[in-house]
């Protein structure tokens, strides 16, 4: 399979060997991935009460493949009560750090309004600008934040685990905004609740999900969300971009190189990006991929007729869809955006204890 492309975080700062995908070893699909650990522990800067913690803070959100089905389901529960244009006060004076260190657009922004329309104060720290470009450790960090006031911290990191690390250390909420290859949970039950507003229930609905799978930690998570609920999950994409061992991310899980395959009577069709430097070197070329793969609005006829389109975005239009699928009465990409925050309240209200 290869290694990923960013490496796991060790707990004194280091680097460690990721898998985007568990061994091919014949034992369970909800092997978890090893989250990031090492043979010692930091020296702590600040004294705060975080060196024997093992256990994370309760409210935390670390992936989806560890969460109870009951969890999943009240926080989509809770989440049709959060409505952004009518603020309130359960999180009046708590102090939420937004601790990015990738570019994000949707997820960073929808965590920050949702905070603040449940009236929490945000802070958004990124790497660029920040004592993490002068070579701060992952904990060092995590600690300088709880030191000056981080009620909770919302965490996108490069490296699969980071978040694991870090909420194994604090004793306040980490929320895992992305982790490299690994998952992506608040961008799955957003996904979760807008196909719940398009559809009665997950189970038996026949979801198509196309593009970059290697390298997705949103398929990831969709995965093992929407696969325990009963939904019938096909991948579909290039060898290069859907290895075969793509298969055991979850039970049930077909794969298949043919796209009118997969989208033939689909209830739910799931894009992703392709980077364009990804397909460098590969067997697959762009323009190859594109007429391969791209979703047109001819393919999205094999679809069911009230099939709805989704992307967590970037989109780019064009390349794994074009302008006229974007924008068709199918395509439910915005309101997947719109969805983010009440989602994002419903996390951050249950790191609270708060309903």
């Amino acid at each position: 399979m290869g290694r990923v492309a960013k490496p796991a975080l060790s707990a004194a700062g280091g680097t460690g060997e990721a898998r985007p995908f568990p061994p091919d070893d014949g034992k369970s699909h909800r092997r978890a991935i090893p989250p990031c650990s090492g043979a010692r522990s930091p020296r702590m800067m600040h004294g705060l009460p975080s060196l024997h913690m093992t256990t994370p803070s309760r409210g935390s959100l670390l992936d989806i493949e560890h969460l109870e089905d009951k969890q999943i389901l009240d926080l989509l529960k809770l989440a049709r009560r959060m409505d952004p244009r009518k603020p309130r006060s359960l999180l009046r004076g708590k102090r939420i750090i937004l601790l990015f260190y990738e570019a994000s657009t949707r997820t960073r922004s929808s965590f920050e309004v949702a905070a603040q329309s449940l009236g929490a104060l945000t802070t958004l720290v990124q790497s660029s600008g920040s004592s993490i470009e002068k070579g701060e450790s992952l904990l060092d960090t995590a600690y300088t934040l709880r030191a000056v006031g981080a009620d909770a911290i919302v965490i996108r990191h490069p490296s699969a685990g980071a978040p694991h690390l870090m909420a194994r250390h604090i004793e306040i909420p980490v929320i895992n905004a992305g982790d490299g290859m690994h998952e992506h949970p608040s961008q799955a039950l957003l996904d979760g609740f807008t196909i719940l507003k398009h559809k009665k229930s997950f189970k038996g609905l026949r979801i198509a999900i196309i593009g970059d799978v290697y390298h997705s930690r949103v398929t990831r998570s969709n995965c093992h969300l929407l696969a325990r609920f009963g939904a019938k999950i096909t991948l579909c994409g290039p060898p290069e971009l859907v290895p075969d061992l793509a298969s055991t991310l979850a039970p049930g899980l077909a794969i298949t190189r043919h796209v009118e395959g997969a989208l033939r009577g689909a209830d739910v069709v799931m894009l992703l990006r392709v980077q364009q430097e990804r397909l460098a070197g590969r067997k697959i070329q762009l323009q190859e991929y594109i007429a391969r793969y791209q979703m047109t609005a001819a393919r999205l006829k094999l679809a069911k007729q009230d099939a709805i389109v989704m992307h967590p975005g970037p989109i780019i239009r064009g390349l794994e869809l074009t302008s006229e699928v974007v924008d068709c009465p199918q395509s439910a990409i915005v309101d997947e955006v719109r969805n983010g925050v009440p989602m994002r309240m419903a996390i951050l209200a249950r790191a609270f204890g708060k309903n």
